[in-house]
């Protein structure tokens, strides 16, 4: 019996061991990736200046996500701080924060690519879905954030538990520069109308979290607690039965709950509600024609 005690002892000592080495690796690998430098050639985009460019720029702010982490005004905000060692908070990215000296190409870097202007790369920012903006909307978009009041401070926050850490470093989570085909084109303007056209140019929202193929999933990046997004593809599986038409499906980006009256968690409500009707049914429309795909395969 004492032989397997001192046998069990050292297996878990072993095991200890093994659990540090992995903690101290993973630890300086997420380090080192942090530091690592990116090197990328973008073109700069127009940056327009009349009132109804700015206003679209305005729209993209408050519809596509911008806001939820970077607040309403701009000015920063937290997104994710769950108490048990991760906090995350988005820069002031008004004239007065940390884009005060950007050159455009900086914008565009850092949007599209997820590429910050030093070269290291974004840890948090749905660069997945802004990457496949078009110019002209991409354009609207920077010249609507140098047009807002300057505010001061406001610098990102990025603090991880050392379990996310030991994850990012192995490479089991993504930072966004990782996310990204740096290769792919702008996206070409199609007309704005409710069709499947414009629907899936507007659904590139929805990669970062529902996946390329909008099966859902893990949420890339996300905390261990947040639940899985869902399934919008058609078929078995699938959330979007629950909406018959599309007055249910814009009810449920208006209200943030479905058909049943229950709350939808971690969904980007304050920005989903925002959609204007043709941008909400064109989506909608969309959502009805992508390949059906089992929830989760991405």
């Amino acid at each position: 019996m004492k032989r397997w005690l001192k046998w069990a002892a050292w297996v878990l000592a072993v095991l200890a061991l093994l659990v540090v080495a992995t903690a101290v690796l993973g630890t300086q690998l997420a380090e080192r990736k942090r530091a690592r430098q990116i090197s990328l050639a973008v073109q700069a985009v127009a940056l327009p200046t009349d009132a109804a460019s700015l206003q679209q720029g305005r729209y993209l702010f408050m519809s596509r996500g911008c806001a939820e982490c970077h607040g309403a005004n701009g000015g920063g905000r937290d997104f994710i701080n769950d108490g048990k060692g991760m906090h995350i908070a988005g820069p002031n990215i008004t004239p007065g924060g940390v884009v005060a000296r950007y050159q455009p190409e900086d914008w565009v870097r850092t949007i599209r690519q997820g590429i910050k202007p030093d070269g290291r790369a974004v840890f948090i920012m749905p660069a997945e879905d802004y990457n496949r903006f078009t110019d002209a909307d991409l354009g609207a978009l920077i010249a609507y954030l140098k047009s807002l009041p300057p505010l001061p401070g406001g610098a990102a926050v990025v603090e991880l538990p050392l379990p996310v850490k030991v994850l990012y470093g192995f490479g089991a989570i993504q930072d966004a520069a990782e996310k990204i085909d740096h290769s792919l084109p702008p996206a070409q303007p199609v007309p704005v109308a409710v069709s499947v056209a414009h629907g899936a140019y507007v659904a590139n929202m929805c990669i970062g979290c529902h996946g390329a193929g909008l099966s859902g999933g893990k949420i890339p990046g996300g905390p261990p607690d947040w639940p899985a997004a869902a399934n919008l593809t058609p078929g078995e599986g699938s959330v979007m039965g629950r909406y018959p038409d599309a007055t249910h499906f814009i009810a449920m980006l208006r209200s943030g709950k479905r058909p049943d009256g229950s709350a939808i968690a971690v969904m980007p409500f304050e920005s989903l509600g925002q959609l204007d009707d043709i941008d909400a049914q064109a989506v909608y429309a969309f959502l009805k024609t992508v390949p059906a795909k089992p929830h989760g395969q991405r």
